[in-house]
Order: structure tokens, then sequence, then C-alpha cells
């Protein structure tokens, strides 16, 4: 296992273990987490954890145009059912997506520290949120981490309170990205939610190489 000092440096991502995990320690800094982003890496860990560094292999990723919209969105995005805006509300997204309840999981990995950090990514323009309204109400939305040297999207959770908004605000994100000339979504690990919308799996070797 790899122990983080106070430089600001990871270990090659071949050095993760099975699970894709990779090193221990340091700080959540922005310095810290636009290199690890830049690098393959992404920290995820919960209450009472120290912080740790994953790059999984495989790794689960969207290519925008495989995105897959089933004929009810369709007729949703039609309709305009949900109004949908960029960078409006950060901080409630973040918020929603640490306490939302998920069937799948007890507890959030998005701890106060965590939450602080993506905040002050947030305000160097690195991270970005989308907002799923309805009726002027915070139904759904999702963040994540913009690489735009590398035209890539780092998503890393979403949330929704009525069915739908969140798969609504994605959809509508992902033509957005497509505008920017975006190549590759980084959905990180595999979920029946993520394939249901398109994502598929490749491997380790394969993502970093949209990294170089």
């Amino acid at each position: 296992m790899y122990i983080l000092n106070e430089t600001i440096n990871f270990p090659p991502v071949s050095r993760a273990d099975h699970d894709g995990l990779l090193a221990i320690g340091g700080d959540l800094s922005i310095p810290r987490l636009v290199h690890a982003y830049y690098s393959g890496i992404f920290p995820w860990y919960g209450k009472d954890q120290p912080i740790l560094w994953f790059s999984p292999d495989p790794r689960m990723v969207l290519f925008p145009e495989d995105i897959k919209v089933s004929k009810s969105m369709r007729q949703l995005l039609r309709k305009n059912h949900f109004e949908v805006t960029i960078n409006k509300d950060f901080e409630s997204v973040i918020k929603n997506c640490a306490s939302v309840p998920r069937s799948d999981q007890d507890d959030t990995w998005i701890v106060p520290e965590m939450q602080e950090a993506y905040l002050q990514l947030h305000q160097t323009g690195y991270a970005i949120s989308v907002e799923v309204w309805k009726d002027s109400i915070l139904v759904g939305g999702l963040y994540g981490i913009w690489l735009e040297a590398k035209k890539m999207f780092c998503g890393e959770s979403m949330f929704t309170k009525v069915s739908n908004a969140s798969k609504y605000g994605f959809i509508t994100f992902i033509e957005i990205l497509k505008e920017k000339g975006v190549k590759l979504i980084d959905c990180q690990v595999y979920t029946d939610h993520l394939a249901s919308l398109g994502a598929k799996e490749i491997s380790r070797a394969e993502f970093m190489e949209f990294l170089k």
C-alpha cells in the first residue's frame, strides 16, 4: 500500500490492487485533487476512514455518442418536463447527493470534508453541477470534474427526488458536452443504472490513453 505524504504525487496506477485501491492518506487540496483526476485517480472513502485513492480496472465510461434514451424519456424531453441549469446551485447538489438515501448503501462517501473540497473545486472552475428543477424546486442533479484540456468529464454522483429527474439532467448535460467536443465521460465503476444509459467498461490502460 502506497502512503502519501506532503508531496503531491501518486504511484503508477498499475500498482493499484484488485479493487483499484492505489494509495492512502494525503489531503483533499485543490492541487492534489486536480493532479489525481488528470492521472486517472479519484478519492473514495467513508466516515472514520483515511483518504483512499482509487484507479479501478476495468473503468466504467460513457462515450457521448452511445447514450441511450428511452422512448418515455424522449417524450419528457420533448415536453420540457423539467428545467435544467448548470452551476446554479452546486452546494445544494452535492449536499443532496450526500444525503438522499440509496438502496445500495448504508452511509455516504461524500463526507463533510469531501463536500468542502469539491465546493472549492467548483469555485475554481473544475467542478461542475447540473441542477434539475420542477416548479422551481430542486428535484435532481449531478456533479463532477471537468477536465477541459482532455475533453473529459468525470462524473462523481447524482441524486433524484422524483422519478426520472437525474436521468433527465444527465441526458441533457450529455448533449451540452457533445457541443463542447467532449470525447469521454468517466463513470468510474459499474452500476446497472449507468449501463442502462449506455456506459460500458473498458480497461484501465485504454482509459489512461485518453488522459495522455
